[in-house]
């Protein structure tokens, strides 16, 4: 029987065994790169259709990732602004905004210390899709074309909402800012976190098409879950930060 201890591995292995170890750094780097700072901006739809592709090990080493998201200040009126002279008052409501999935909810709670619903939510994108139509008779002798309708609703949920501000019954209560009067007509919010077990979620909810309302329309609500760590309030023309809020202040100033 040769021996081969002492000589050095045949070149095939070599390359079998480095081919394997650059795809693995490549699809770490691939996952880190994603989600580098330079790509934080991109869109909670793109961001979570990344993390659903990870494989298992690189998706579990996604917890601790920061991420940063555009908040949609169209999604509900949450936001309001109040102009006086050269000062403008904003406020970014967060009283209302409750998870309301089973993993969120928490039937035992006392509401005199603490919420129902565990965690919070920042909306962040809407996308509407169109998915073609199909033939059906609702109503008895009327066939119909039903129109079939899906949405994407993408959230930032997380539980740390009281590490900004105590919680308190009032419906006001949220993020606030004092601005330039200037910046009102075109100001937006970013929202920076960590993911955190369970990192995504999603639910999925389905109205059948009727002959009064022929269309079926699917709802998919789609969760990034994280840690909130700052809310800025942006000029969405320049692109500039004009304050941020971190944990231990509801609200910020810019001059």
């Amino acid at each position: 029987m040769r021996d081969y201890s002492d000589r050095a591995t045949p070149s095939w292995r070599r390359s079998c065994f480095d081919m394997f170890f650059l795809r693995q750094v490549f699809t770490a780097a691939a996952a880190a790169a994603f989600f580098s700072p330079v790509l934080a901006g991109e869109s909670a739809e793109r961001q979570f259709e990344a993390l659903a592709r990870l494989p298992a090990a690189e998706f579990a080493a996604m917890q601790g990732q920061a991420v940063e998201f555009d908040i949609d200040l169209a999604a509900g009126s949450g936001l309001s602004v109040e102009v006086a002279g050269e000062r403008a008052t904003v406020r970014y409501r967060m009283a209302f905004n409750q998870v309301a999935e089973g993993w969120s909810w928490r039937p035992q709670a006392d509401p005199a210390v603490d919420d129902y619903y565990r965690y919070k939510f920042l909306p962040l994108q809407s996308v509407a899709v169109e998915r073609g139509s199909y033939e059906h008779e609702d109503k008895i002798g009327v066939p119909q074309q039903m129109k079939v309708n899906w949405r994407y609703d993408y959230f930032l949920a997380f539980e740390n909402l009281y590490d900004f501000y105590p919680r308190r019954v009032d419906d006001d209560a949220g993020f606030t800012a004092d601005l330039p009067a200037g910046v009102a007509g075109h100001l937006g919010m970013r929202a920076r976190a960590r993911l955190s077990e369970p990192v995504i979620s999603e639910s999925t909810t389905f109205w059948k098409a009727t002959h009064g309302q022929p269309t079926d329309f699917t709802l998919k609500k789609r969760y990034l879950v994280g840690v909130l760590e700052e809310v800025s309030f942006v000029d969405r023309e320049s692109g500039s930060v004009l304050c941020t809020i971190r944990p231990g202040r509801d609200g910020c100033a810019a001059r």
